[in-house]
């Protein structure tokens, strides 16, 4: 890779030179007695050095295979897409201030809007968000005007019902959850909570519980109170569900972790965020648009740009920074390289994989499935056994258990990554606990 300061060290010179100094540090006046005295070792060879790393790597726990998900899930990323992403006129892009200089970035994060928007069916994306809780924040956020309460489904992620209330309290809107019936939103209950005062009504689709819930119900139940629908979705399990279009939401925003980031000790993520029409200009962030040049040629722009750092801060809706870009780039390339099908043949293998494990898991006496509605690749098994003793018994054979939930409740997740007899040995290990 190449420098990421473009001007030479002859350009340096001749700029130091210029205004009359001879190197970059005497540029920097530093009081007496604040000089650093950082008392670092000596230098080590690039052999030590490796040692090193390798030593603290080897005190990491790795798993051969995994069945947690909650929120980050263990996906096959094809290698043309770290390959792409790595390209240096990608990792060293920063924000395009100037359109004329930066139509490749402009192009990519168009781009990565189109395939979004594609994805969910609404009409306008953003150039991305933090992760998927700030999106799911923003875009209820969005949907406030003058109100001052939103519902949420408490089959919300929890970290992202804490995430929201973070963001809402502030402004002076409560927060007011909807319990569930048999793990998906309680729609009976959900009619008593909307009143006039009521701006948004958010569910998860899947919910936290994977399980499938009744969005265009939910949908309609919001819309006829006068209130805007937010969907927080799966983006893998849109390639079989009803898009979030189709179910009448106003927003729909989630993690894009799964559309080729990988795990990564839970980050960088990405979030991605999309509204109908009518909304769009309260999107946070940025928004890229298509146009053509004096000569008639295609050319982006940044149509739309609420960053504190391009308008008066009072009135912009984020500071959401630049280095989401290279997160969308990398899912952009990867909604690319999967195509439609092959994402849809991705969401076919969780679907089938983790009804199979459940299937088997139901089969060992003392295990029951906990809620019996129709789910995508979570589930929640509830056992005699503490969850705990599953957990190290499958640490012990280098597997990572699903999310306990309680002492006897567990949240297990399957992807394509999980082959037939990773689950098998799952519930071999499941007969052999006491």
């Amino acid at each position: 890779m190449s420098s990421y300061v473009p001007n030479t060290f002859e350009d340096r010179a001749a700029m130091l030179e210029k205004i009359g100094v001879k190197s970059i540090a005497d540029l920097f006046d530093v009081p007496k007695g604040c000089e650093a005295d950082l008392n670092l070792p000596a230098g080590k060879s690039p052999l030590e050095v490796e040692r090193i790393i390798n030593a603290l790597g080897a005190k990491n726990k790795v798993f051969r295979t995994m069945f947690l998900g909650a929120g980050a899930y263990n996906h096959y990323i094809p290698p043309v897409v770290s390959e792409l992403a790595a390209r240096e006129e990608f990792v060293t892009a920063y924000t395009p201030y100037q359109a004329e200089m930066s139509q490749g970035i402009l192009q990519s994060i168009f781009e990565y809007q189109t395939e979004i928007a594609n994805l969910t069916g609404m009409d306008a994306s953003n150039a991305s968000h933090y992760d998927g809780a700030t999106a799911i924040a923003d875009g209820i956020l969005m949907c406030m005007g003058a109100k001052t309460k939103a519902v949420l489904s408490d089959a919300l992620n929890p970290e992202y019902k804490a995430v929201v209330r973070t963001y809402l309290v502030p402004h002076g809107i409560e927060v007011v959850f909807a319990p569930t019936k048999n793990g998906v939103t309680d729609s009976d209950t959900l009619k008593t909570l909307i009143d006039d005062e009521v701006g948004a009504v958010c569910i998860q689709q899947p919910n936290f519980f994977g399980l499938i819930e009744d969005a265009e119900s939910v949908g309609k139940i919001a819309k006829e109170k006068g209130a805007k629908f937010v969907m927080s979705c799966y983006p893998v399990a849109l390639a079989l569900l009803k898009t979030p279009a189709e179910c009448g939401a106003d927003v729909a925003a989630g993690e894009g972790q799964p559309l080729g980031l990988p795990l990564a000790f839970g980050g960088p993520y990405l979030g991605f965020l999309t509204c109908r029409e009518n909304l769009m200009r309260k999107l946070t962030g940025r928004i890229v648009g298509e146009t053509v040049d004096h000569d008639g040629r295609p050319a982006y722009v940044l149509t739309l740009q609420a960053r504190e750092q391009h308008i008066r801060r009072e009135k912009s809706t984020s500071s959401i920074c630049s280095n989401e870009a290279l997160c969308a780039l990398t899912s952009s390339i990867y909604l690319a390289a999967m195509g439609k099908e092959g994402l849809k043949d991705v969401a076919k293998q969780c679907v089938s994989k983790a009804h199979y494990m459940k299937d088997e898991i139901v089969k060992i006496d003392g295990f029951r499935l906990k809620y019996d509605g129709e789910f995508f690749n979570e589930f929640v098994i509830e056992s005699d056994v503490d969850t705990s003793k599953i957990v190290d018994k499958l640490q012990k054979r280098g597997i990572l258990a699903g999310l306990p939930l309680s002492d006897k409740e567990m949240l297990w997740c399957v992807t394509e990554m999980n082959t037939k007899d990773d689950i098998d040995e799952v519930v071999n290990v499941l007969r052999e606990v006491k």
